[in-house]
């Protein structure tokens, strides 16, 4: 699925950095603003200890994980919905992404130069939110300068659409003049259908990554803290990274070696690792597995999708020509060890078009086309 989260941020607050180290790409990481200026891209597997367990019951010849999207997106500057910095540019890149990770300077270093020489997190937020909602307000205003015409039009599906999205985009302009996100609007699935066109930056769900020092990250330090009350306002998911120790995790060859590393630091789980899972979880994901003796896979699927949506992951004509799933959960496996033994204890269902997909099923579509 093309779902991908989009890593934000001013200047010299770590992004690249805490982007190499989720990805092992080369993103460019250097002392001075700009040094990213096309989007890298990089895709990483979901930490998921299911489909590990998964395959100690079903000896498959090939393992395929979920996987993320990351998108390295070069650091904005105050201005930059009016085009400071190559704003226009990277704010671009920000509309294509499917969710937002801000990543926040919450450590002090004189050797890494802030771009506003000064540690502060929640201005360092509101500069980035700042830009973002006047992005925004720019495309709102845009589409309401059109509507005087859409509404004058003889196509009665663009007359209906202006009159239908007119108080939507007086509501959006008044909360965006005041610097807030979108999302604040409250807006419901069928006002989100009627603007999903304007692909507004604000509207997409944000995380903030605070990249802490080697000192902070079993405690949060007073930068952290302040950036936990800020996110608490806006129902926002807080995660505390400290990119020096990802990229030196990174750098470790094996699975023993990186939880050795992190035994010896008190950490049970990468930082880097619960961001990847916090991504997923903000994009609304779910698992499912197919399991066989050719391939054990993890398919990725939003939550509410019905099966039949679900067989059209794997392929179109496996929705087009659904006749039936035949499912268990994963946790069944992990009791009964065996598919077999799942089976005598009737723990195999078989589902229709109706069935909504749970996390953790493991399925086998049957169909005809």
């Amino acid at each position: 699925m093309s779902l991908n989260v989009g890593i934000v941020g001013l200047p010299n607050v770590g992004k690249s950095t805490i982007f190499q180290a989720i990805t092992a790409a080369p993103a460019e990481a250097a002392n001075y603003p700009f040094c990213t200026i096309e989007p890298n891209v990089g895709i990483v597997a979901v930490p998921d200890y299911r489909i590990d367990k998964i395959t100690n019951y079903i000896k498959p010849q090939k393992v395929i994980k979920a996987v993320m999207e990351f998108v390295d997106i070069a650091g904005l500057v105050k201005g930059a919905s009016k085009g400071e910095g190559l704003g226009n540019q990277f704010l671009g890149h920000i509309r294509q992404v499917s969710a937002i990770a801000h990543v926040v300077r919450c450590f002090e270093d004189s050797d890494v130069v802030h771009v506003d020489g000064k540690i502060d997190p929640i201005n360092d937020i509101e500069v980035i939110n700042m830009e973002l909602a006047f992005a925004d307000l720019e495309t709102v205003e845009k589409r309401i300068a059109n509507l005087s015409k859409m509404l004058k039009s003889q196509d009665k599906k663009v007359k209906g659409q202006a009159l239908a999205s007119q108080p939507i985009l007086e509501k959006l302009k008044g909360i965006l003049e005041e610097g807030q996100a979108a999302r604040t609007a409250g807006l419901d699935e069928e006002e989100m259908e009627t603007i999903k066109d304007l692909h507004l930056i604000t509207l997409k769900d944000m995380m903030y990554v605070c990249n802490v020092d080697e000192d902070s990250i079993l405690e949060d330090n007073e930068h952290v803290k302040k950036v936990r009350e800020f996110a608490a306002t806006e129902g926002a998911k807080v995660l505390t990274i400290c990119g020096k120790i990802e990229s030196e995790i990174s750098q470790l060859e094996s699975d023993e070696e990186k939880k050795e590393f992190l035994g010896d630091l008190g950490l049970e789980e990468s930082g880097l690792d619960q961001l990847i899972k916090a991504g997923y979880e903000t994009l609304g994901l779910n698992t499912y597995f197919t399991a066989g003796e050719k391939e054990v896979r993890a398919w990725t699927f939003k939550k509410g999708l019905k099966a039949p949506q679900c067989a059209g992951i794997i392929h179109t004509d496996f929705e087009r020509g659904f006749i039936k799933a035949e499912v268990y959960h994963c946790d069944d496996l992990f009791e009964f060890e065996s598919e077999s033994k799942i089976k005598e204890a009737g723990k195999i269902r078989m589902e229709g078009k109706e069935y909504i997909m749970k996390d953790g099923d493991v399925v086998h579509f049957r169909f005809n086309v």
